[in-house]
């Protein structure tokens, strides 16, 4: 219980302790596991789809059932109902059980699509799992920061391209774990949201002005610190990547690296993303939870500007979580091109 709340939670989290039944919405009153969102998966010529939101519509009469797999290391089935839409109005319904390795299920809500008119419009494409432990079949790319040099990783997940590093760009506000370089050869670097917002219009005037004790209004997409040609997550983006992965219960699973995480908390990287338990620094220089927890920034603020939704994953669960991220504090960064 106490690595959960030091993993993840700040000064003014309003949560405790991590029930024996994981549920997210019991951990903590801030965070936001993606449960709520009203965004679509959709499908193409190659890729599954599943439904987590509600629409309405009128179409043609059709009916149709399917089912498909979604391949994952124990064979995860995903099943989607019946469909049935008449001339004059259309329902249809779908659900999913997505297994994560400790039996997490992720159950996607019922769908009503519309043609006319829609309540959510917005849609996300399920990835493929590409990498096990014999073979990597992911697509990558790489990033060359041309302000410095230095290369990048990067992997495609459903629709986004993602960094499969962490930032390590050098600023004055950019901090090594413990104050060593080891740790920014290894993490990345950790950052405060000023810094990461690019606060003073260095790159890009989308996050000028955004801080501490200040509700901001950016242009989005943020670039912030992110090479050209890239920007900072927001809540949304994240969001979207836990559909695309499976769904939050199992997202903390399939993201993070195959090594480095303490207590057995390894996860499957079945993406490439390759999440590392980087740490966080508090803003009065401490560090802590490295090798047991990661929190990555977002663009998005909460609780009227006092804070900012972060991703956490930590060394005891397969979730994700967004948390209430302290403006202050360090965490680390991953960029998403444009």
């Amino acid at each position: 219980m106490a690595a959960f709340f030091v993993a993840c939670s700040d000064d003014d989290s309003s949560f405790a302790t991590r029930p024996s039944d994981w549920s997210s919405s019991s951990v903590c009153d801030d965070c936001d596991d993606g449960s709520s969102s009203s965004v679509t998966p959709k499908s193409n010529d190659s890729e599954t789809s599943v439904s987590s939101s509600s629409t309405k519509s009128s179409s043609s009469s059709a009916e149709s059932s399917s089912s498909s797999v979604i391949p994952g290391s124990s064979g995860d089935l995903l099943s989607s109902s019946s469909a049935k839409s008449s001339s004059s109005s259309a329902e249809s319904s779908s659900s999913s059980v997505i297994p994560g390795s400790s039996g997490d299920l992720l159950s996607s809500s019922s769908a009503k699509s519309s043609s006319s008119s829609a309540e959510s419009s917005s849609s996300v494409t399920l990835a493929t799992r590409c990498k096990t432990e014999s073979k990597d079949n992911c697509e990558y790319g790489e990033l060359v920061d041309e302000r410095d040099g230095q290369a990048y990783k990067t992997v495609k997940i459903g629709d986004q391209w993602w960094m499969a590093e962490n930032l390590n760009y050098d600023t004055a506000s950019g901090y090594c774990y413990n104050d060593s370089a080891e740790y920014c050869a290894k993490y990345g670097r950790l950052y405060d949201w000023a810094t990461v917002m690019d606060s003073a219009g260095i790159w890009s005037t989308n996050g000028k002005g955004c801080g501490y004790d200040k509700t901001c209004s950016p242009t989005y997409p943020v670039r912030g610190i992110c090479p050209s040609g890239w920007h900072l997550p927001s809540k949304t983006e994240w969001e979207t990547l836990f559909i695309a992965v499976g769904g939050s219960s199992v997202a903390g699973w399939v993201l993070k690296s195959t090594s480095g995480w303490n207590n057995s908390g390894n996860g499957s990287d079945a993406f490439g993303f390759s999440a590392l338990p980087a740490g966080r620094r508090y803003d009065e220089g401490n560090y802590a939870i490295e090798g047991e927890g990661a929190r990555i920034w977002s663009s998005t603020e909460q609780n009227n500007g006092g804070s900012v939704y972060d991703l956490c994953l930590y060394d005891d669960s397969n979730k994700a979580f967004l948390l209430n991220g302290d403006k202050e504090g360090g965490f680390s960064v991953r960029c998403i091109k444009d």
